[in-house]
């Protein structure tokens, strides 16, 4: 059972989105180098000191992915069915990532697209994603992701097929959706990443 937020924890969230959206708003129109943490702070109503409670930077806030995310990702991958082929249940959670701020992607990638370097920094910024989504892929699959790797390689494939989807979409100066492109990319991977076979018996989650 998920516990409710509380009156600070809401107010918290509050700013924080606030402050997120201050920025792709500034960064889309005129791009973050041209953008100071003083003018995200006022667009926001807070102050500096306030911002950088909130996010080391301004690429930071651009960029949108929070550590709390990691959790929320690890859980959701952990309550995919059983059943359900890893690959299919990493579409599936890497896909919320699109679809849970769909209003953010493009500001953002507008803001990209006036500093592509934010792409770059954004890739890097995935790795805590990636760790704890090889930990469970381990955990479904009853394999040692020290020994086998295919946690790591299937995680790896979908985090690939994600980062191209971005950088694909970039190209496409907003033609293409990144989350349509990024499903278009898992379909055509699937076959290929079927789970192995288990000492005691088929895999089939």
């Amino acid at each position: 059972m998920v516990e409710p937020i509380g009156r600070r924890e809401r107010k918290r969230l509050a700013t924080h989105h606030a402050l997120r959206a201050a920025a792709l708003r500034l960064g889309a129109e005129r791009g973050i180098r041209d953008v100071t943490v003083e003018e995200i702070a006022t667009a926001a109503d807070v102050s500096v000191r306030t911002f950088y409670d909130h996010f080391p930077s301004k690429e930071d806030a651009i960029i949108g992915f929070d550590a709390w995310r990691v959790d929320q990702l690890r859980d959701a991958l952990a309550d995919r069915p059983a059943d359900e082929a890893p690959l299919e249940a990493l579409r599936v959670v890497m896909g919320q990532l699109f679809h849970e701020s769909s209003g953010e992607w493009p500001l953002r990638m507008r803001a990209i697209n006036a500093d592509p370097a934010l792409l770059g920094r954004m890739f890097v910024s995935f790795i805590a994603y990636e760790r704890a989504l090889v930990e469970v892929i381990a955990q479904r699959t009853g394999l040692d992701s020290e020994r086998d790797p295919y946690p790591a390689l299937v995680t790896a494939v979908a985090t690939a097929a994600f980062r191209a989807s971005m950088t694909t979409a970039r190209a496409s100066g907003g033609a293409l959706d990144p989350a349509a492109t990024f499903d278009a990319a898992i379909t055509r991977l699937g076959a290929a990443l079927s789970p192995p076979q288990r000492e005691d018996g088929p895999t089939t989650c």
